[in-house]
């Protein structure tokens, strides 16, 4: 019988699941997600190959539920964050930065090409996560253009360009930040 770690049973699905993440996102930056193999993570993971099927059917299931895990280690970082201020254009400022800064983190480039090799289901899944970290987003900026703060005709138009300016990572923080107030219709820089 396999050794139980952590105090409960629950305690230690819980651990052998953070392995299976970090062995995950380990496996993610090496390679692509068509290379992964669970025989891979579990060895990664340091448990055994056929253990690793009691806590995820496939790999699509893991990456399912690596994405829900960091995008509620996200929102929840970025919301204790906004909570520094009231005003909008602060609160759009807290969420360049932080997305700038925690980009690293928590964005492991799931994008168009990981996409294809998901099933219809998967992909939607996945794409709740974007829409979970995009209502943060979306709350700033209708709080901002009800206030008077903010200025623009299209809110859906609005946070795809506001997210588009959040891509380029090789560019200073302040830079991206004056544009994308400045393009909202408030004041760029400044605290």
């Amino acid at each position: 019988m396999p050794r139980i770690e952590g105090e409960t049973l629950s305690a230690h699905r819980e651990q052998l699941r953070r392995r299976i993440f970090e062995a995950f996102a380990e496996l993610m930056g090496e390679s692509s997600f068509d290379a992964v193999t669970m025989r891979g993570l579990a060895e990664r993971a340091g448990i055994g190959r056929t253990a690793i099927y009691h806590h995820f059917s496939d790999k699509e299931a893991v990456l399912v539920a690596f994405a829900t895990h960091e995008t509620q280690a996200y929102t929840t970082e970025l919301q204790a964050a906004l909570t520094e201020s009231d005003d909008p254009a602060q609160q759009l400022r807290i969420y360049v930065r932080h997305h700038l800064a925690a980009g690293e983190k928590f964005h492991m480039g799931f994008g168009p090409a990981l996409y294809g090799f998901l099933s219809p289901t998967a992909r939607l899944e996945i794409r709740d996560h974007v829409v979970e970290v995009e209502g943060v987003l979306r709350g700033i900026l209708q709080r901002g253009r009800e206030c008077g703060e903010f200025s623009f005709d299209d809110l859906d138009a609005t946070l795809s360009l506001v997210h588009a300016c959040l891509s380029p990572r090789h560019l200073p923080v302040a830079a991206i930040e004056d544009f994308v107030l400045r393009a909202v219709g408030a004041e760029g820089s400044g605290d």
